[in-house]
């Protein structure tokens, strides 16, 4: 029976498109390198911030990259943390959800200091128990590597947890521990991106969600 929720935050639980798109754009040019279509950049929303770079910058030069994360979270601490917005019907989720006791935790690529924040400032953090995130050094920038840590030391049971996320890196952390996956579609995965990922459900609106963990019948595919 499912009783834990791992959230991803960004393009699950709050909407961070102005945030990332300004801190991204705030980075290349500091760089000096040209701006690049904010459609790309929304590719870019969800995975770890140094693999990112390395693509949008087309370079596996860790002292290039090492800048540009840097740029962006010097914009990103000051402003971005401010630009984020709830997605409607996430409140009431996060409510119902623990008035029935789930235990919610926020599980993100993004690091924990700066996840903390941002549930904190949401308001999110009157329902949501934990919040994990990588380190700034990098460590836990692997998904799967963070909901593994999370397990072992919270000793739980991967059949009583369910992955909520809306990119391919959060279900497969998920499958990967062998727990149960919901991928949304209203965050920045494409379509064929969650289909391709095999979600064990697909919802489109946070209304969904709660249905879907409130069927008797859940397993583990």
């Amino acid at each position: 029976m499912i009783s834990n929720i791992f959230f991803d935050l960004d393009g699950t639980l709050a909407d961070p498109r102005e945030s990332i798109l300004r801190s991204f754009q705030f980075a290349l040019e500091r760089l000096g390198r040209p701006r690049i279509a904010d459609s790309r950049i929304l590719e870019f929303i969800g995975p770890p911030l140094r693999l990112s770079f390395e693509k949008i910058l087309s370079t596996a030069d860790k002292t290039v990259i090492e800048k540009a994360v840097s740029l962006f979270r010097k914009r990103f601490s000051r402003k971005g943390i401010a630009e984020y917005d709830i997605y409607p019907g996430i409140a009431e989720l996060l409510s119902d959800l623990y008035r029935k006791s789930y235990n919610l935790r926020v599980v993100t690529a993004k690091p924990k200091i700066y996840a903390d924040k941002i549930v904190q400032q949401l308001g999110l953090d009157q329902w949501i128990g934990d919040v994990f995130g990588p380190a700034l050094d990098g460590r836990f920038d692997d998904k799967s590597e963070l909901v593994a840590h999370i397990i072992h030391n919270l000793d739980l049971m991967p059949n009583e947890i369910a992955m909520v996320g809306d990119r391919r890196e959060d279900i497969m952390a998920g499958k990967s521990n062998g727990i149960f996956t919901i991928a949304v579609t209203y965050g920045f995965g494409s379509q064929k991106e969650i289909e391709d990922s095999a979600p064990d459900y697909i919802c489109h609106h946070p209304s969904e969600i709660q249905a879907t963990l409130a069927q008797p019948d859940i397993i583990i595919r």
